[in-house]
């Protein structure tokens, strides 16, 4: 566990803990900067746990004309599968009907191309109609004389940030989570650190910094009140999506619909164990920091775009385990702010002190690290910015062992990297088999409580690990078992367990279960 407060002065404190201040501390750290980061609530709590799980390789910035981004984007994931094989993975994707229009096909067939020069590689890319029954064998005919095939990559996007967390530790950083900025320290107009709040002791300590990034995703402020700005026109997204048990959405491959009512694409994969079905996008309009969740209407625009594909099926509210959504900022162009379809998706912007970026992706957080770091640049003398060249993460092998099959080691060693083998030392008798359900076993569990800085049973059942939106009702029904691994490793006693889960509950009740019909 991380010792609070940090008995040291900082080249760099970074404020927030999701991709993209995980990423910032990684290329911080490996620079040999001293580094700290905090996050006010658990790592990757916000929308770096709640994305689609996708790591896309661009074709959305291909179609919208910018080859670079989408090269970028192509670059990122790439290197990502090489680097974490087991937590970053390929996905087969089948647009199933996408060829009935014959525009939309050799538009989609001749980006994929482009992405084919990209990576080097050249893959069957039209396959016809009966193709699909292999990774989708209970759709039924889909509205087109074939279908189109592409290959992205998955992620389980809690345990990235975890893994890019852990990388960094390895270059002497120091990520602490439940730790409150309180304010920012200043001296004459220029950030010099801030004052920290441990929420679980409410110690506080002032820290100084010779710089501080904020990494929180807070947008810059808006436009002045004569126009004169350069800031782009933002918004916030919700994206929704289910989750599905895989026997009664059984799938082999990824497939991508076009909604039966407005044409919007749609996507179920397999995932973990589970099926997982995205996404509906829509404007939030609440407020950006609470946790979201889905709405009635995004359920049941989700189950029509399944129902009709996987027809055969006859699935109903009741075959949904789990629901999730997460907000994202996104920035629009248009000619009274600035197009940004040059450029990528996150914003950075700077005062004395002080570096800020917003926005970003799965896919590209290392690229937004190194903007970030070469704004930061400018204000850190005797300090450059060089350009690194190695892999995302240190090569952690897989342990030889007999007694479990290659895939799960390769699982367990792309999401724990050199920690694989001390989880499979400390696992106690029958917790080597996998959770029912999922592709979890029990002794992620033990690890996650023993090392991985849980604070609420959240963190355990929603971000080390997944169950909570692998399993019925949140894993209830297994909840006798978690405590009876976990309870002593997180040195809880009676009354704080009892107490904790009767929050989760009442917290995934709200976050993530099959919204109540009208």
């Amino acid at each position: 566990m991380v010792t609070f407060p940090p008995p040291r002065d900082w080249d760099v404190l970074v404020i927030g803990g999701g991709i993209t201040g995980a990423g910032v501390l990684l290329e911080a750290a490996r620079r040999g900067l001293k580094t700290l980061l905090v996050e006010q609530a658990d790592f990757g709590c916000g929308t770096s746990s709640r994305s689609s799980k996708l790591m896309h390789g661009g074709l959305r910035y291909l179609a919208a004309g910018s080859l670079r981004r989408t090269r970028d984007a192509v670059a990122e994931r790439e290197a990502l599968l090489r680097a974490a094989p087991g937590l970053v993975d390929a996905q087969p994707f089948a647009f199933a009907n996408h060829g009935a229009d014959l525009t939309r096909r050799l538009g989609l067939l001749s980006m994929l191309r482009v992405v084919d020069l990209l990576t080097g590689r050249r893959e069957p890319q039209w396959q016809r109609q009966d193709a699909l029954r292999k990774p989708a064998p209970d759709a039924p005919d889909p509205r087109s004389a074939g279908s189109i095939r592409y290959t992205d990559a998955k992620t389980d996007d809690a345990r990235l940030v975890l893994r890019v967390l852990g990388e960094a530790r390895t270059h002497g950083a120091v990520a602490c989570n439940y730790v409150t900025v309180q304010s920012l320290v200043r001296d004459g107009g220029k950030v010099h650190g801030a004052l920290l709040r441990d929420e679980r002791t409410g110690a506080e300590t002032a820290v100084r910094a010779r710089l501080v990034i904020d990494a929180t995703g807070a947008p810059p402020a808006p436009a002045s009140a004569d126009g004169n700005t350069n800031a782009p026109r933002l918004r916030w997204l919700r994206g929704s999506h289910l989750l599905l048990p895989a026997d009664r959405l059984p799938l082999t491959e990824a497939v991508s619909l076009l909604h039966p009512v407005d044409g919007r694409p749609v996507f179920a994969f397999p995932w973990e164990g589970v099926t997982l079905v995205g996404t509906a996008d829509i404007d939030q309009a609440d407020d950006v920091n609470a946790q979201p969740s889905i709405t009635r209407r995004e359920f049941d625009y989700l189950m029509a775009a399944v129902q009709a594909q996987f027809a055969p099926l006859s699935l109903v509210d009741a075959d949904v385990l789990a629901t999730f959504a997460g907000v994202r900022l996104v920035f629009d162009s248009g000619s009274d702010g600035v197009s940004i379809s040059d450029k990528r998706e996150h914003l950075v912007w700077s005062e004395p002190g002080l570096v800020s970026v917003a926005g970003g992706t799965l896919t590209t957080f290392r690229l937004a690290a190194r903007d970030v770091l070469r704004e930061a640049a400018r204000q850190l003398p005797g300090w450059q910015m060089r350009t690194e060249r190695g892999a995302v993460f240190a090569r952690a092998s897989a342990p030889a062992r007999r007694d479990l099959p290659p895939n799960v080691l390769r699982r367990l060693t792309g999401r724990h990297g050199a920690h694989v083998k001390a989880l499979l030392s400390a696992a106690h008798a029958g917790e080597l088999e996998c959770i029912p359900g999922t592709h979890t076993l029990w002794a992620e569990l033990r690890w996650a409580a023993r090392a991985e800085q849980v604070y609420r049973l959240d963190d355990l059942l929603l971000r080390r690990t997944r169950l909570g939106i692998q399993l019925n009702d949140g894993g209830a029904a297994l909840m006798g078992r978690v405590r009876a691994i976990c309870q002593r490793e997180l040195g809880w006693d009676d009354a704080q367990w009892e107490a904790q889960e009767k929050r989760y509950i009442a917290a995934w009740r709200l976050q993530h279960a099959v919204p109540p019909s009208a």
